[in-house]
C-alpha cells in the first residue's frame, strides 16, 4: 500500500480532504493566467523595484507561481540584478551548487568543459522537463529560482513552463490514484553521481509531490537515464500520464523566450529549454544568470 508522507496529510493536497481541495482548485483556476503574455510585468530597474512593481510580480506569482519581468537592461552583465530582485521578493537563502560561480549564482552559457561532463545547462542542447534540484536531499529543496537573461541566443532557447499546482490538478482530476502514487516516499530515485569527483552526489529517493508548510512542492525530471521510478503499476501509469501532459499542447503550458533584460522568477515551476544556436565567435553567446533559493516568493 502506498502511503503519503505525513506533511501532505495536513494540507488541501491530502486526498482525504476532498472539499478543501475543491475550494482551493476553484480559487486557483479562477485567477490563473490565460496566456504567456499575462505573466509579463514591465519594470524600470529590477535592482530597484518600486513598491507597485514588486506587488505586481507577487500578484502574478500568487496566481501562477511564476512571473516574467521585462526591463530595459539588455546586455548588462550584473549579478546584482537577480540578487537584489530576489531579496526584494523575500528570497534570501541563496542555494549554491558545485558548478555555480563563487557567489552562488550560476552563469549559464556554453562551457565545453562542463558540458563534456554531462551538464546540459552549460551546452546549447535541449533541456528536458524538470524542476530544479530534483536530485537534492529533502532538507535542500529548491523552492524558488530566478533566471535573468543578459543575452539571448541568436536562435532558439525557448522555455516551456508549467505550474506544479496545475500539474497536480490535472493528475488528480484524471485519477486521484496518480497523486497517491506520486506522493509515495519512494516514488522517484535519482542514483548516486559517482562519475564526477568534482560534484559527487549520493542517491536520493523521495516523492514527486509533497507539502511543505501547506505549500505544494514538486520534484521531477523527464530524464529516462539516471532515474528509477517506483515499479508498481499505479506509479508507472501516473508517470506516463504526467508525461502526456507535458508533451501536449495544453493551454496551461506557457511557451516563451527570455530576451535581454527579461527574467523568470518562480516557485520552482516545471520547465524545459529548447536547443539554441549562438552567433559565430567572437560574438558573445547566450548568457543567463540562475539563482536558486531555499525560500518561496513572499506573498503579495
Amino acid at each position: 500500500m502506498i502511503t503519503a508522507p505525513p506533511d501532505i496529510l495536513e494540507s488541501p493536497f491530502a486526498l482525504e480532504r476532498a472539499q478543501a481541495y475543491l475550494r482551493w482548485r476553484e480559487r486557483k483556476l479562477a485567477r490563473y493566467p490565460r496566456r504567456a503574455e499575462d505573466l509579463i510585468v514591465e519594470v524600470r530597474d529590477p535592482r530597484n523595484l518600486s513598491a507597485a512593481e514588486a506587488a505586481e510580480i507577487r500578484r502574478v506569482c500568487a496566481a501562477a507561481n511564476m512571473a516574467v519581468y521585462a526591463s530595459p537592461l539588455a546586455g548588462l552583465a550584473d549579478k546584482d540584478i537577480p540578487r537584489r530582485l530576489g531579496a526584494r521578493l523575500g528570497l534570501e537563502r541563496l542555494q549554491a551548487n558545485p558548478l555555480a560561480d563563487e557567489d552562488g549564482i550560476s552563469s549559464l552559457e556554453v562551457a565545453p568543459d562542463k558540458s563534456a561532463r554531462g551538464y546540459i545547462p552549460y551546452s546549447n542542447r535541449r533541456l528536458l522537463w524538470h524542476t530544479d534540484g530534483y536530485y537534492n536531499a529533502p532538507g535542500e529543496r529548491i523552492h524558488a529560482f530566478i533566471l535573468h537573461c543578459v543575452r539571448p541566443a541568436a536562435a532558439g532557447g525557448e522555455n516551456r513552463l508549467l505550474d506544479p499546482e496545475i500539474a497536480y490538478i490535472l493528475l488528480r482530476d484524471a485519477d486521484p490514484e496518480y497523486v497517491r502514487a506520486l506522493s509515495a516516499p519512494d516514488a522517484m530515485t535519482i542514483p548516486a553521481n559517482e562519475e564526477d569527483p568534482a560534484a559527487p552526489r549520493p542517491a536520493q529517493t523521495g516523492p514527486v509531490f509533497s507539502s511543505d508548510g501547506g505549500a505544494l512542492h514538486m520534484r521531477y525530471t523527464a530524464r529516462t537515464r539516471s532515474i528509477e521510478w517506483r515499479a508498481d503499476e499505479a506509479s508507472q501509469a501516473a508517470v506516463q500520464f504526467l508525461k502526456g501532459i507535458l508533451d501536449s499542447d495544453s493551454p496551461y503550458v506557457f511557451t516563451l523566450r527570455l530576451e535581454g533584460g527579461q527574467g523568470l522568477v518562480c516557485n520552482n515551476v516545471l520547465h524545459d529549454r529548447s536547443a539554441f544556436t549562438d552567433d559565430p565567435a567572437p560574438a558573445p553567446g547566450r548568457l543567463v544568470y540562475r539563482a536558486r533559493y531555499s525560500d518561496c516568493i513572499a506573498p503579495a
